[in-house]
């Protein structure tokens, strides 16, 4: 086991965009005497979940001016673009590709270790657990050494969940997902940006069978605008209330605002500065009523697609090469080498028998931890050490990301960053969102938890 350094140390447990940005905060001024240790067990750094995808056409849903790392320098991401000759006839109104933008988190994260050396640590490791100590916060290995330190943040990200179906779903990219015929016949299950990658696989590969869409509601993500956001005074937001007031007032300040020649994204990206504000004034009961009816429209408006994508994925259903249906998955069987999925259409109380040759699960990011597969996040909560939230949507934070043990108690060594602090913040998983989380975060531990 190391021992804790005298300095103020910090060990990241997740390599991903979350884990990253800490890090480039945490190590943003070169004068700041502290050691992160970024722990990262697939050992790439900067990728995770959301940026891994290698296909040129996955692309980020987020134009290039609002991904830079640092809130407070927003053309740092378009900088690095245009030092690197990157293309783009709208300037920093670009959506890259996946990849490149993991690229560029690699990148970060290097410039910030550069900063002095010896402060930052990279480690490809599985962690297995941590321990809370006199000493420190201790960080188990599967390899049987450990790490203690000051802080250990958690930064795991998102997490897939196994296919559905005893295994005949299967995930896009995995290794089950081999080639098809170009004809054949597929499903693909839900209608979100997941379904978006799987549909982008499909095109690219030249599938020409059809692809029928299944989801509960049967929408699409709309596409993105270059249009301005408008502004909201705080005053004018009801906070707090109930979810019909809510939602009148919402609707009328859309039509208010197209009938003064505007556009509704820009009020859905006008509110955005409250979102997690509206979101901690709602009692339990409404979050609940908000993710139960509400959740996949707020998604389709909030999540857009790149304009080009989108108007490709409109052309494919006007074609019916995509055909979208709202439909209850029941269940598959597989026979004879196809697969008979079964479903039952909104409003219907009759199963349909579709037979094709995959169903591809596109369902989402698991989101209840108490099913998580994280071998560090089953331990910390099978010993009380960290509980689920209220609506079992991540992990239960305080207002300082300092994760909450079963008694309600919580320390600010041992904290999380990113999207399983949902249930507190819900709107932080995007890297807009993210960034801001991360530099407060880095500014309360180099502070050494005065908070």
């Amino acid at each position: 086991m190391n021992s804790v350094h005298a300095k103020p140390s910090v060990t990241i447990i997740g390599g991903g965009a979350s884990g990253v940005l800490l890090a480039a905060h945490l190590l943003r001024d070169p004068e700041t005497d502290i050691r992160v240790t970024l722990i990262e067990r697939r050992g790439e750094f900067g990728q995770g979940l959301a940026y891994s995808a290698s296909q040129r056409d996955h692309k980020v849903n987020v134009p290039a001016r609002g991904m830079s790392a640092f809130a407070d320098d927003p053309e740092h991401f378009w900088r690095w673009l245009q030092q690197r000759g990157y293309p783009s006839a709208h300037g920093s109104w670009v959506f890259v590709p996946r990849r490149l933008y993991g690229a560029y988190l690699a990148h970060v994260l290097s410039e910030a270790g550069k900063s002095r050396l010896g402060r930052l640590r990279v480690l490809s490791e599985e962690v297995m657990a941590v321990r809370e100590s006199k000493a420190g916060i201790e960080t188990m290995l599967a390899n049987g050494t450990s790490i203690v330190s000051r802080h250990a943040v958690l930064a795991v990200g998102h997490e897939t969940q196994p296919a559905r179906s005893r295994g005949i779903a299967v995930r896009v990219g995995s290794e089950r997902d081999t080639p098809l015929q170009s004809d054949a016949a597929v499903m693909i299950l839900g209608s979100g940006l997941s379904m978006v990658d799987a549909w982008l696989s499909l095109a690219d590969a030249e599938h020409r069978g059809p692809i029928t869409v299944v989801s509960r509601n049967g929408l699409l993500p709309k596409g993105h605008r270059d249009v301005p956001p408008i502004s909201i005074d705080s005053a004018d937001v009801p906070f707090g209330t109930s979810l019909p007031y809510f939602m009148r007032w919402f609707r009328d300040l859309v039509r208010e605002t197209e009938a003064h020649g505007g556009d509704w994204r820009s009020v859905v990206d006008g509110l955005r500065p409250y979102n997690q504000r509206i979101w901690q004034n709602w009692p339990a009961h409404t979050k609940r009523q908000f993710l139960r009816h509400l959740r996949p429209w707020w998604n389709i408006h909030r999540h857009r697609l790149p304009p080009e994508l989108h108007d490709r994925l409109v052309r494919a259903v006007a074609k019916g090469q995509v055909h979208l249906v709202a439909a209850e998955f029941v269940g598959v069987d597989r026979v004879e080498g196809q697969v008979r999925a079964q479903i039952r259409r909104r409003g219907s109380s009759t199963r349909e028998t579709l037979e094709v040759a995959r169903v591809y699960d596109c369902g989402g990011v698991s989101v209840d931890v108490m099913s998580s597969s994280n071998p560090v996040i089953r331990d910390l909560v099978a010993n009380g050490r960290a509980r689920a939230d209220a609506l079992h949507i991540g992990l239960d934070v305080d207002e300082h990301c300092a994760i909450v043990d079963k008694d309600g108690k919580s320390t600010d060594r041992l904290l999380v960053v990113g999207p399983l602090t949902r249930g507190r913040f819900f709107e932080i998983e995007a890297i807009p969102d993210i960034r801001v989380q991360a530099a407060t975060l880095a500014t309360g531990i180099l502070s050494q938890g005065h908070w």
